[in-house]
């Protein structure tokens, strides 16, 4: 049985990252730093590090999410559109948008990244 705390502090340096892999994904750790197992009710947050040249599949899913970028310099591509990233840039990508995250710098490129630990038809969302 899972206990749940009025509220929760963690450090991020004692957080084990989980490298990513699969298609199109390439030099992406991920750290889930809250979650449903926190009892999060409605959102998890999570710290993605993408290596110089790394990136994240072009993709896209039935939930939005919220993203602020701490470190690096990287680019967003949202729905054919390409942006430039950088620390302290805040970003919304819509539910359905097809998009991806790249680093273009020589320094990993960090971001949290908020989702819904639901997606729209109830089935929990991956890494939340």
């Amino acid at each position: 049985m899972r206990k749940f705390y009025s509220m929760i502090k963690r450090n991020i340096r004692a957080i084990d990252g989980k490298k990513l892999e699969g298609d199109g994904i390439q030099g992406v750790t991920m750290k889930l730093l809250l979650g449903q197992n926190d009892g999060a009710p409605t959102f998890a947050m999570r710290h993605f590090s993408l290596a110089s040249s790394g990136c994240t599949p072009l993709h896209h899913h039935d939930w939005e999410h919220e993203v602020l970028v701490l470190s690096g310099n990287g680019e967003i591509e949202c729905d054919g559109e390409v942006s430039p990233i950088s620390s302290g840039d805040s970003i919304y990508v819509r539910a359905n948008d097809l998009h991806q995250f790249r680093n273009t710098g020589t320094e990993p490129l960090e971001f949290i990244c908020i989702v819904p630990v639901e997606s729209a038809c109830g089935e929990p969302v991956p890494g939340s």
